[in-house]
């Protein structure tokens, strides 16, 4: 009897076990990107199609949400490239699973009026702000070295998209290399200097904002994986089907700005700035093809560039180690 009682209770806890694994909840963390499947977080879209209970984090930059993961609070999150970079680089348990968005034209270096900048050499001796570690510090840094201008001659301060609104209506700053909703804001009585559609296309330096996970976590839930990125796949293929209708009084939009903060009259204009591959794109151009995927080539020219300016010690022999299209193959299925 003792045995049975045994053999169940060691079953019991087995039981358990795997129940904790498949528990449903997830924490996943955001950023204020301008984004299609905004309009799904608020419609809770991926609630109804998974069952999980979701809590939505947002963060004011990639790095802010890689320490999240890696603090076990958060299991998915929106990184740009640079930030998936650096933290692949560093060992970490990450996978990009989903391109959120080809940045193209979507992050701009921005001079005020009045600030004497016009051009990237012009920014000697001034003051530009972003986020450390992001898309937009990286092609900060490749202008700089396709100007041959010295990073050491230029002021760059480390500032979130939120503080670095404040520094530009104080006057601290100069020149901001930022993405919406504070490029809109910044546009107004400021000078588009470069774009970063317009650098990637001169140096071949491209960059993105994609979804990371956890590894280990993404095994133990598959399923969600899967109506995830169908979520995720749905509400870019409504965009791109119905743009003329995303107006500044429409749900949608209303969403896009609710959730990133950004002014509903600019969240048309600026989501047109970004590039929302398709399912087949994810699969064929950005995740699959291993080494000579889009993203893994990527991510290994921005870790180079990390590497050459000490913000990470090594690099991968090859980065799509860290690059998986397995769960856009899985929703392309079904």
């Amino acid at each position: 009897m003792k045995r049975h009682l045994a053999l169940a209770g060691i079953a019991l806890a087995i039981a358990a076990s795997a129940a904790f694994a498949q528990q449903k909840e997830v924490t996943i963390g955001y950023q204020d990107m301008l984004d299609p499947y905004r309009h799904a977080q608020e419609t809770k879209e991926l609630e109804k199609s998974t069952g999980y209970k979701i809590s939505w984090k947002q963060f004011g930059g990639g790095g802010e949400v890689i320490k999240a993961m890696a603090s076990g609070a958060v299991q998915l999150g929106e990184v740009g490239s640079a930030g998936i970079a650096a933290a692949v680089s560093r060992g970490e348990p990450y996978e990009l699973f989903w391109i959120l968005d080809d940045i193209g034209d979507a992050e701009a270096l921005v001079a005020k009026n009045g600030s004497g900048i016009n051009s990237v050499a012009d920014l000697k001796g001034k003051k530009i702000a972003m986020p450390f570690n992001s898309t937009t510090h990286f092609h900060t840094m490749v202008a700089l070295e396709q100007a041959k201008i010295d990073p050491k001659d230029v002021q760059i301060l480390n500032m979130r998209p939120p503080e670095v609104r404040a520094a530009w209506q104080r006057g601290d700053i100069q020149a901001t290399y930022i993405w919406d909703p504070v490029l809109s804001e910044v546009k107004k009585d400021g000078k588009v200097i470069m774009t970063s559609g317009k650098l990637s296309a001169e140096t071949g330096k491209a960059t993105f904002d994609g979804y990371i996970v956890n590894k280990e976590w993404a095994k133990q839930h598959g399923d969600f994986m899967v109506k995830f990125v169908k979520v995720l796949a749905a509400a870019d293929e409504s965009y791109r089907a119905n743009k003329a209708k995303w107006t500044k009084d429409s749900p949608e939009v209303k969403a896009v700005a609710k959730w990133s903060g950004a002014k509903p009259e600019d969240v048309p204009a600026g989501m047109a700035l970004y590039g929302f591959p398709t399912l087949a794109e994810q699969n064929s151009k950005w995740l699959g093809g291993g080494k000579n995927s889009l993203a893994a080539k990527a991510l290994a020219a921005t870790a180079e560039f990390q590497l050459s300016q000490k913000q990470i010690e090594k690099t991968l022999p090859d980065y799509s180690v860290a690059v998986t299209p397995a769960y856009v193959q899985e929703a392309m299925k079904k």
